[in-house]
């Protein structure tokens, strides 16, 4: 519990007393614990002041959870010599029951089909270097109304005119500028949640990483206005142009387009890389190119691979706003993305994004930020006793502290309390039990 609380020191001027010591409670509780991360559960597993009525009180409590996150990180993980990334993503939980907030029907990459539950957007900070990420804000997806969100589709009384059936731009239509877009629901949070996340950082970040899901326009006008360059993919039939080569000929608009770009044939001036592996030959380019929804040019990168044996071919295009940005930082940076999925993966397994059955919007938002949270805190004690123990990981951390709960409650029922030099090499011994790493060099569990 001491390397709890003294972590937990840089949250004094922003948590009340009473508060700090029932956080520091409840995590030591979350540490130790067995079974699901439930307030029955942790009440259980908690030392002196952790009932679940005080339990209960801290879930319903409004916290600062991005502040925390972030206060967190510069304390114990930011390292001013690494490079950072900013990184958002989903994920859905799996719920039953009808009074859960926000309960709706998700599609669920990990299950392939359209899923009941919950969802959560997070977003994290990634530490290049060390390739790990840590969750900076997350917070719930809740759909509005079908009737608000879902387009209106043109039936067969509509007129001609009116589903647009006829060829060609429509008369008196004028341009749009492609700067000034409106936002989506799902836009309008993640901007809300990446300004937070902006607010509590000193500016050390320049690119926002994002799935193919949000490779479009609108998100990229977003993230320019949070003032950071998007990383993001293209849909593989991406209709690209690479830049005009027939010189301007001084009259009318000069060309902004030029051939159309075809992944499978492009000119070898434009390689970057290649490299073969077994069948597998795998090509980079790097393009600067326009695209018709884009009022700007694109740094865009292709991944070419093509098998040797059937001569099949696929790619994958990656794109940045930074025009700057040299191919293989753009593809490092993005395969980085993925790190933020063993957050998600960590919170389900560990720290309770699966199990928690709050139903109000106070306690889900606690819960889900919690185990994120969690995240954090076990990736600064993984840091703490690694340095001794080669391969330390979160089941070492639970077995520690669930050894340091036993032994809690054996010295209460102690007649005569031992010296401390005892309790100290009992600690380490209850620890190394259930441990996969040994978190003791002097005795080990026979």
């Amino acid at each position: 519990m001491s390397e709890i609380v003294s972590l937990f020191t840089v949250f004094s001027p922003h948590l009340l007393a009473t508060l700090l010591r029932q956080f520091c409670c409840i995590v030591f509780g979350v540490l130790a614990m067995t079974g699901g991360v439930t307030m029955r559960n942790i009440s259980r597993w908690t030392t002196q002041g952790g009932s679940y009525r005080t339990v209960a009180r801290f879930f319903n409590t409004v916290l600062p959870w991005p502040t925390l996150c972030s206060v967190f990180f510069r304390a114990h993980l930011y390292d001013p010599d690494d490079v950072y990334l900013l990184a958002g993503d989903e994920t859905v939980v799996p719920k039953v029951g009808d009074n859960t907030y926000g309960l709706s029907r998700f599609f669920a990459s990990t299950y392939g089909k359209t899923i009941r539950g919950l969802a959560f957007f997070a977003v994290s900070i990634i530490r290049v270097k060390k390739r790990r990420s840590y969750p900076m804000c997350i917070e719930q997806v809740v759909r509005g109304e079908a009737s608000q969100t879902s387009p209106k589709v043109a039936t067969a009384s509509t007129p001609s005119k009116m589903r647009g059936t006829e060829p060609g731009r429509p008369k008196g239509s004028k341009n749009r500028n492609k700067t000034e877009v409106i936002l989506n629901d799902t836009l309008k949070q993640l901007q809300s949640m990446l300004k937070t996340v902006l607010a509590t950082i000193d500016g050390f970040i320049r690119y926002f990483l994002l799935d193919g899901y949000f490779g479009n326009n609108r998100t990229l006008q977003m993230v320019r206005d949070c003032g950071l360059h998007l990383i993001s993919k293209l849909r593989r039939d991406a209709a690209l142009y690479l830049p005009p080569t027939t010189p301007y000929q001084g009259r009318g608009r000069p060309a902004i387009y030029g051939e159309r770009l075809n992944p499978k044939d492009i000119d070898s001036k434009y390689r970057v890389s290649a490299q073969t592996q077994g069948n597998i030959t795998t090509e980079v380019y790097q393009i600067v190119c326009q695209h018709k929804r884009f009022p700007d040019p694109l740094n865009v990168v292709c991944l070419l691979k093509t098998d040797a044996k059937t001569q099949e071919t696929s790619h994958v295009l990656l794109f940045s706003s930074d025009l700057e940005l040299e191919a293989e930082t753009l593809i490092d940076y993005y395969s980085l993305r993925f790190q933020i999925e063993f957050n998600f993966r960590d919170a389900k397994q560990f720290w309770g994004l699966d199990d928690f059955i709050n139903v109000k919007e106070i306690p889900v938002n606690n819960a889900a930020n919690l185990s994120m949270f969690m995240v954090n805190v076990s990736a600064k004690l993984r840091e703490m006793f690694g340095s001794e123990h080669t391969g330390f990981g979160v089941l070492d951390i639970k077995a520690r502290y669930r050894g340091l709960r036993y032994l809690h409650e054996t010295l209460k029922i102690l007649p005569q309390k031992p010296e401390t030099i005892v309790i100290d090499n009992i600690a380490e011994h209850f620890a190394s039990i259930g441990a996969i790493h040994y978190t003791s060099n002097q005795s080990r569990p026979g």
